[in-house]
């Protein structure tokens, strides 16, 4: 009797159902699943209603969303870096081109913001643009020159003129740094040309004071050597008989042969 019961059961179910019990069930798992998600460390979630921007940024970890309603748009705001090429004009008119390279991250509490205004594509349509007007804002105030020897100031010039410029698009900067800046062929010679102008005129002047120093080092030893003269010769004016001790203590004892028996002392006391 059993057995015919399930057969009968078996019998009584039509593959259309449960065909279509099963697709339901799948629709009902993948609605409740798109309904949670996670945001990873270093980003936040931007809430989108029928694509349009809500106020709500999701924070790391789990979230809510109303499926096929809304939908999360993850966005990372942890520190990049981006290398830029520069080209600029000095002050002076010379063609200054440089290498910079920003560090920045997106504001965390702003990122709708930027997914509105700009969406993705920051780097291109924000960054870039601004730190070639940057540079070429703060390097038209330097000449060629100044750009080598007070790198440190423009640096920090630029710097404040992109952080202004970029926090308007809430993206932070955290780390500004010129790579290398690089001139004209006519200017590096030209620079070259006063380095050793003025490498020649260091060496000239050195030359000028040490000869100036044995100048004054031969006049104080002519003047030292006429002064021992004028002292000695006030002594002799003084006592004649100082030249005749002077020969007697230079004399080696021996007469000269053509003084014969002479006696060249004929005349001195004993």
């Amino acid at each position: 009797m059993d057995n015919i019961n399930i057969k009968e059961r078996i019998r009584d179910i039509k593959p259309g159902k449960v065909i279509s019990r099963i697709i339901i069930g799948v629709f009902v798992l993948a609605f409740i699943l798109d309904a949670f998600g996670t945001i990873g460390a270093g980003e936040r979630g931007v809430l989108l209603q029928f694509g349009a921007v809500q106020d709500k940024i999701f924070d790391e970890g789990l979230y809510f969303k109303i499926p096929l309603i809304q939908k999360v748009v993850k966005i990372d705001v942890k520190i990049q870096k981006d290398e830029i090429p520069a080209s600029a004009s000095s002050k002076d008119l010379q063609v200054v081109t440089s290498r910079i390279a920003l560090n920045y991250h997106l504001d965390p509490n702003a990122v709708n913001k930027i997914w509105q205004e700009v969406g993705k594509n920051y780097n291109t349509r924000i960054i870039a643009p601004s730190i070639q007007e940057g540079v070429k804002a703060v390097t038209a105030r330097f000449t060629a020159e100044e750009l080598i020897t007070k790198r440190e100031e423009v640096k920090e010039q630029i710097k404040l003129n992109l952080t202004n410029r970029l926090f308007e698009h809430t993206i932070v900067v955290d780390e500004f740094n010129i790579i290398d800046f690089e001139f004209s062929i006519a200017f590096n010679e030209a620079i070259e040309s006063k380095v050793r102008a003025e490498q020649l005129k260091l060496k000239a002047d050195r030359d000028l004071a040490r000869i100036k120093i044995e100048k004054e080092q031969m006049i104080a030893a002519a003047q030292g050597k006429a002064e021992a003269i004028r002292i000695e010769a006030q002594a002799l004016m003084q006592n004649p008989k100082v030249v005749e001790l002077r020969w007697i203590e230079k004399w080696d004892g021996k007469v000269p042969i053509y003084w014969g028996e002479a006696n060249p002392f004929i005349g001195l006391n004993n």
